[in-house]
């Protein structure tokens, strides 16, 4: 009987547990749970990143687009590693979840290197003194968003879902390839581009210990922020999926 006074909140209010914000139980979802401790830590960053932050004494306060554009750029090689995954098992198995990942994991791979784009052009403005140049870790970078754009013309523009599923996985594998290349590129290519902070190419001591603190819990707040909009994604997904059939049953009622 307490249990159920308990849950009586949430079953007057069953949009609430039709958006996912709770489970059948009453308690909060794992949805509810990311997007909270996202806000929270996503707060806690921004303080840390404006007020705690050392400015660089050579770039100033511009350099703390830094904390921004580092982690949204290996988010996005993240979310396209998810894509070139998915692809593959679902090209092996034949699994629409699969799929669902891959499609969901695209589109934000694609917001983030498009945010990625944006804040690495606010950096250059005042340091390069020019809004884009065609210097190889940017223009590899712009391909890699052409291609995923790509990816998802191709699903909306398929002859059917089956189809476009296949073909975008193709593309997913594929295009895939150019992620390495982005990374390597300021190796392997004459750059003005800022040598890597992070990863293998990294030297060390390239960051003062505050600043890559900073880095590592800003690091951490957009990875939780990458797995919460993954499955919100997935979940608008699923609902879409839903309304059709019902749209689909519907129809075939009036017939």
């Amino acid at each position: 009987m307490a249990r159920t006074e308990r849950l009586g909140g949430w079953r007057a209010f069953p949009l609430v547990r039709w958006t996912g914000l709770v489970d059948s139980a009453g308690h909060p979802s794992l949805r509810t749970v990311v997007a909270a401790v996202t806000g929270v830590m996503m707060l806690v960053d921004l303080y840390l990143i404006f007020m705690v932050a050392p400015t660089d004494s050579v770039l100033g306060h511009v350099q703390r687009v830094f904390y921004f554009h580092v982690p949204i750029a290996i988010m996005s090689f993240l979310a396209f590693f998810g894509v070139f995954v998915a692809s593959i098992m679902y090209l092996a198995k034949q699994d629409q979840r699969w799929d669902s990942v891959a499609y969901a994991a695209a589109e934000v791979g694609v917001v983030f290197v498009t945010l990625a784009l944006l804040t690495g052009v606010i950096w250059a403005r005042p340091i390069w003194n020019t809004w884009w140049t065609w210097e190889p870790r940017l223009t590899t970078t712009m391909i890699l968003w052409l291609i995923y754009v790509a990816y998802l013309m191709i699903r909306s523009y398929a002859p059917n879902r089956s189809k476009g599923a296949m073909y975008a996985a193709v593309v997913g594998i594929i295009g895939f390839v150019d992620v390495p290349i982005v990374y390597y590129s300021v190796v392997w290519w004459r750059s003005i581009h800022p040598s890597p902070v992070v990863g293998p190419l990294s030297a060390s001591n390239s960051l003062d210990g505050t600043m890559y603190a900073i880095l590592l819990f800003s690091f951490i707040t957009f990875v939780l922020l990458f797995v919460y909009l993954v499955l919100e994604r997935m979940a608008l997904r699923n609902a879409e999926d839903d309304l059709g059939r019902v749209r689909f049953s519907l129809r075939r009622a009036e017939r």
